[in-house]
């Protein structure tokens, strides 16, 4: 009788991750809204710096089947506009409710900050927003130099 080629407990491990994998592409069990619009500066000029992300974190969903939400992220372009915020897929958007909000990247292209430090982590931003506000406009401060 021919040698398996894989032993029967490797096979099951395979198979064990396999399906692990199957079932982390199944669909979220929550429902998401379409989000985009624009970050500026609180005076209202333009944030006017491409490769920007920003990182949404939800405060009013609770886990649901056992899952946790996502924190969104979405690329801002050079004018400060983002359309494709995403959760869990592509372009799916946000969880409905509030969302603490993280300016990630901010640099300039002589490594000064774009916004305040407090700004660029989830933990210590103070900037939130709310879905019932679509389409979003994000305003933080400039930094002090």
């Amino acid at each position: 009788m021919p040698e398996p080629i894989l032993p029967l407990s490797r096979a099951l491990a395979v198979a064990a991750c396999l399906a692990a994998a199957i079932g982390c592409g199944s669909a979220s069990p929550f429902d998401y809204q379409k989000a985009s619009g624009k970050l500026t500066y609180e005076d209202g000029t333009p944030f006017g710096q491409g490769g920007v992300r920003l990182q949404f974190l939800s405060l009013d969903q609770q886990p649901k089947e056992g899952m946790h939400p996502r924190p969104a992220l979405a690329q801002v372009d050079a004018q400060g506009n983002f359309s494709s915020v995403t959760s869990y897929k592509y372009g799916d958007g946000l969880l409905p409710g509030r969302h603490k909000v993280a300016v990630l990247d901010a640099q300039g292209e002589d490594g000064s900050s774009l916004v305040p430090q407090e700004y660029t982590s989830l933990k210590t931003t103070p900037l939130t927003i709310t879905t019932e506000e679509l389409p979003l406009v994000i305003k933080v401060p400039k930094p002090q130099s």
